[in-house]
């Protein structure tokens, strides 16, 4: 019976015995229990400020937070074990607005995709993005985006996509932080909020410079959409019943996100520390 079982596993017979050898069976409840501390670590990173990880995320949380400091690899390993599943990011079904009207103006691309000029407060990436809650409701989320240090700099909140979401926005920014340079350029797609002329107006006022995206062409504002991306993988919007809950919960996050949330091509760190360490060798 064991030969027949060996051959239709494709294993040797020294194999098999060898799996049921004492030794083996002790060292397989060694690793086992060692893996479930592992776990219990990484469940801890996973479960962080309420927010939902990925294997990179979780070893930045660990190193970060509680300095410990597991390979990547050996994390991976661990959540497959144990079925820690990171969450999928799903398609984005929201469409642009209608176009722009015969007054609205586009402006050309002055980024072209030159997103990273070491220095913090110079390049400004903003867009809006849809939130879906409970009961199939919906809101509107507007940021604006450090694209040096990945930093949120300003954000509005909003059941209505109207102008007021993008002028709103753009006023905390000023008034939150002046760390922005005199030569800095605020760049979007061209949505129907950044061709208004009310719009330009104040980016103008406030003595920015204007760029925007190709037509069509989401490469133009990666790490902006790359952002929504996380937001939406890490937040917890189906549970919240009413606009305020939504609020709060974006409130939340964006402080997760930008003193909490390490990021792997920010050497390991949260934005807001990354833009410390900027300005300090400047």
């Amino acid at each position: 019976m064991v030969s027949y079982l060996c051959e239709v596993m494709d294993v040797s017979r020294s194999g098999f015995y060898n799996y049921f050898d004492e030794k083996s069976v002790q060292k397989r409840a060694v690793k086992d229990s060692s893996d479930e501390v592992l776990r219990d670590s990484i469940l801890k990173a996973y479960h962080f400020r309420g927010r939902h990880k990925g294997a990179r995320q979780i070893k930045m949380t660990l190193q970060n937070q509680y300095q410990i400091t597991y390979n990547l690899k050996r994390i991976r390993r661990i959540m497959k074990k144990f079925d820690i599943i990171c969450p999928i990011r799903k398609a984005n079904p929201y469409r642009r607005m209608a176009k722009a009207t015969k007054e609205h103006r586009t402006c050309k691309n002055e980024l072209q995709r030159q997103f990273k000029q070491g220095v913090a407060g110079k390049v400004l990436l903003t867009d809006i993005t849809y939130l879906t809650y409970r009961g199939g409701k919906r809101a509107y989320l507007s940021t604006i985006k450090d694209a040096e240090t990945n930093e949120i700099l300003a954000y509005e909140v909003s059941d209505k996509i109207t102008l007021d979401i993008a002028l709103n926005t753009l006023r905390q920014l000023k008034r939150r932080h002046s760390h922005i340079r005199n030569d800095a350029i605020i760049h979007s797609d061209q949505g129907f909020h950044y061709t208004n002329p009310t719009y330009q107006k104040l980016v103008k006022k406030l003595k920015l410079g204007q760029s925007m995206s190709r037509r069509g062409n989401c490469w133009d504002n990666a790490p902006q959409e790359s952002f929504f991306g996380h937001f939406k993988d890490e937040t917890n919007l189906k549970n919240c019943e009413t606009l305020e809950e939504v609020r709060r919960e974006v409130k939340s996050y964006m402080t997760y996100y930008n003193h909490y949330r390490g990021q792997w091509n920010l050497k390991k760190l949260p934005p807001a520390k990354y833009r410390q360490q900027l300005q300090q060798v400047a």
